[in-house]
């Protein structure tokens, strides 16, 4: 097997265990596993196949996005000014459009960004598969551009004339939804440790989709170890107030009525929640995608992530749809969940001993390595990995560099760690996903941007032409 010495990193930010920060730092990587991390002294003499020097840089894993939906792409800057509702509504029926070769085509675009901006693992809720469409493009997209994926089954079932949201035209009958996520989780479902492809069973929300394929997909998810579940909840008003009315229940009891509760559970946004509910979710090892960028986008409101955190719930970041954020950053969204962390009302932090109390803010509200660790650790528990998310022996080798050297970094000395977040957002200037070069000095080693972007504006232009 190969062997890779990254050396004289100038931070090496490993997120491990004791969360070391090592100055002059050094990685050995053997494959796609990371064997020693140290200093460039330490692991001087490991005789390595190849040396990469990194000095004048920053290291840290890849980040890990747990919530997106790539398609929507091909529909950005649309709906700028108007709530999630009439967003909803005035998309679908564009959605309904889309073609196999579209999904593939966003897809690809989709998941450059994200790499480029130093995401290494990344899932995508693809909940509308209208005409031929199919997970299998965005899973062969993945596979090109050689990012780790998580790839979601996503579902609607519940159309208009049912008493759902989305129009029948983007609706899909339930027995092929489930005889679709079997086929997927046999062809492309990998369990094992550093695996490249996951499928996540998702039907789309509870005003969506019925009961029945809820408590079906779970029972389908769990009779395969590693298949998780994953869905929106509490991301807006008109959700409980559906809630309140089809099921008599708000919407984190609707989900615990039909076995959505557990460690292999997270949910999209969650953001009207009662303390009682984050109480629930941490009992029951459920998790949230935390997507600050979509939620002040749409005036969705704010997540009690502070609170989360402090009790236990496990947090990731997610950039959420293209069409809802605009953008797939996950730097941004880092730095965008620590802010917004710090603007909230916290009436929970102000009942602490030095909480400001009343509708203020409160700057400690979220930290910098607070809002890595989310991108980072945060993210793969989320996805039930132990392999990724932190740089280790025995560790995924996902990592990515970025350089010091450059205007927005002047000045950031004293923690350039936290400056990552503090005076981002920037783009990667290596990233190695499961021991390969991806982006070297800025650039994708295989794969062309330009082709890809002139295919993608052909495509627009086609679905909205239909």
């Amino acid at each position: 097997m190969a062997t890779l010495l990254v050396r004289n990193i100038d931070l090496l930010a490993t997120f491990d265990d004791e969360r070391r920060e090592i100055a002059d730092g050094a990685m050995l990587v053997r494959d796609n596993v990371v064997e020693t991390v140290g200093t460039t002294a330490e692991l001087a003499a490991s005789g390595a196949d190849e040396v990469l020097d990194l000095s004048g840089h920053v290291v840290m894993p890849g980040m890990v996005n747990t919530h997106h939906h790539m398609y929507q792409n091909l529909t950005r800057v649309m709906v700028q000014d108007d709530e999630l509702l009439v967003w909803l509504k005035t998309l679908y029926p564009i959605w309904a459009r889309l073609d196999d070769d579209a999904i593939r085509v966003s897809a690809r675009v989709a998941m450059a960004e994200l790499i480029h901006s130093g995401c290494t693992t990344s899932s995508d809720h693809l909940y509308i598969l209208p005409n031929n469409c199919t997970l299998d493009a965005t899973i062969m997209a993945a596979r090109e551009l050689g990012l780790r994926f998580h790839a979601a089954r996503g579902a609607m079932s519940r159309g208009e004339s049912q008493g759902g949201l989305p129009p029948d035209s983007c609706v899909e009958n339930e027995d092929a939804i489930l005889k679709d996520a079997e086929r997927l989780i046999g062809a492309y479902h990998d369990n094992s440790r550093h695996s490249m492809s996951r499928i996540i069973l998702a039907p789309c929300s509870p005003f969506s989709v019925t009961p029945d394929l809820m408590r079906n997909a779970a029972a389908l998810a769990r009779r395969h170890p590693g298949v998780n579940l994953h869905s929106h909840l509490a991301e807006e008003l008109f959700e409980e107030k559906y809630c309140h009315e089809i099921y008599g229940m708000r919407p984190v009891e609707f989900a615990e009525s039909v076995g959505w509760l557990g460690n292999d559970v997270w949910f999209a946004h969650s953001i009207f929640m009662t303390s009682a509910e984050i109480d629930r979710f941490a009992e029951t090892g459920t998790g949230v995608a935390h997507c600050p960028s979509a939620n002040m986008r749409c005036g969705q409101g704010i997540a009690k992530i502070r609170e989360m955190l402090d009790k236990g719930v496990k947090v990731g970041l997610g950039v959420d749809g293209s069409a809802s954020n605009d953008t797939s950053n996950m730097f941004m969204e880092a730095r965008l969940a620590l802010m917004l962390q710090r603007v909230a009302p916290h009436h929970y932090l102000s009942e602490k001993p030095g909480g400001r109390g009343g509708f203020g803010g409160t700057p400690s509200a979220l930290s910098a390595r607070e809002a890595l660790e989310m991108a980072t650790r945060g993210g793969a528990a989320l996805l039930g990995r132990d392999d990724i998310g932190h740089l280790a022996p025995g560790m995924s080798a996902d990592f990515i560099a970025v350089k010091r050297d450059q205007i927005g970094l002047s000045g950031t000395q004293r923690d350039p760690l936290a400056a990552l977040v503090l005076c981002g957002p920037f783009k990667v200037d290596y990233s190695y996903i499961n021991g390969r070069e991806i982006i070297g000095k800025g650039l994708f080693r295989a794969f062309d941007v330009e082709a890809a972007l002139a295919e993608h504006a052909a495509t627009m232009d086609r679905v909205y032409e239909q």
